[in-house]
């Protein structure tokens, strides 16, 4: 039995969150390696990137199934919670990350590709059927709804090659984006504005057109209007979230600052990859600036992350 004494464990709230952590460090290195391609900057830096985007992942998973082994009711919680559950999602797309980083080493790739699939299946599934079996009220949406959906999305770009399989994960994910928008577009708009720690999540808005853009032209290897739908909606988005930059200036630090750091890199490999088709220089311009922009968030989020760690205000109850 805990003493009224005895300090809460850390690890005990060890939150899933963390993942967003790979997703961030992850699209950062995709984002290096596109950027790469086109200017031949250097391949250390990448294999610099992908080392890091690798250790973060390691060391997250080991303390997440440190918690499932030894608080797996807290673990519990949160996979019945109905906004964590979402984040859980960013365990697969963080696992499909760092295959992707790997893809020159077949058994490391090929395991964890597997394991993302695998999981962002189950995920998938758990949380559409948790919004159809449970009362879930309007004020639990926010743009971490959109996780999951990202989560499919993602597996056609770390599909080894267009496939069936890819296919299937790409029409999951092109179906539920706009579902899912029109029911947040609605709780933005009609209800009370969302919890602080929840506004760095409006950066999420630009992954979904940006990663359907990339796995449209995978997939069909064209840059046909479908594409060009998907890149200017994009495009829209990412100017639409650079317009609003005040509301996100004076935010008090949550570990969802890192929602800032995926969706910069999915829309700057968009950019980039347009460049490649139509050789229009904007978007050259536009893949380079977020990657700055990206680089600038990685350092800002990852200082603030640290801090808050050595103060103890990460991994407490709420």
């Amino acid at each position: 039995m805990k003493t009224q004494d005895e300090k809460p464990s850390w690890l005990q709230h060890f939150p899933i969150m963390f993942y967003t952590v790979v997703m961030g460090l992850g699209g950062l290195a995709l984002a290096y390696e596109r950027l790469n391609l086109i200017f031949d900057i250097s391949g250390a830096v990448f294999e610099i990137l992908r080392a890091a985007a690798s250790l973060a992942y390691a060391l997250i998973c080991a303390c997440y199934a440190a918690k499932l082994i030894k608080y797996p009711q807290a673990c519990k919680a949160e996979f019945f919670h109905p906004v964590r559950v979402n984040f859980f999602a960013a365990f697969s797309i963080g696992t499909l990350l760092v295959a992707s980083l790997w893809r020159d080493f077949a058994p490391v790739y090929d395991a964890l590709f597997c394991m993302g699939v695998t999981f962002q299946t189950f995920i998938t599934l758990h949380v559409v059927s948790f919004w159809i079996k449970n009362n879930v009220q309007i004020a639990h949406s926010n743009p971490a709804w959109f996780i999951p959906i990202v989560g499919n999305l993602f597996v056609p770009l770390a599909a080894p090659a267009a496939s069936e399989l890819a296919w299937y994960y790409f029409a999951i994910g092109i179906f539920f984006w706009p579902v899912l928008f029109a029911v947040l577009f609605y709780r933005i708009i009609f209800h009370d504005q969302m919890p602080q720690k929840f506004i760095p999540t409006l950066f999420i808005v630009i992954a979904p057109p940006a990663m359907a853009f990339l796995d449209y032209v995978k997939l069909t290897g064209g840059f046909d209007v479908t594409a060009k739908i998907m890149l200017y909606i994009t495009l829209f988005f990412a100017l639409l979230i650079l317009f609003m930059f005040k509301s996100f200036l004076r935010l008090k630090f949550f570990l969802s600052w890192w929602a800032f750091t995926f969706p910069t890199a999915a829309a700057s490999i968009a950019f980039l990859r347009a460049f490649e088709f139509n050789g229009i220089k904007f978007f050259l311009f536009a893949g380079a600036a977020g990657f700055a922009i990206l680089c600038i968030f990685i350092g800002i989020v990852g200082f603030y992350t640290v801090k808050a760690m050595r103060r103890g205000e990460i991994c407490v109850p709420e």
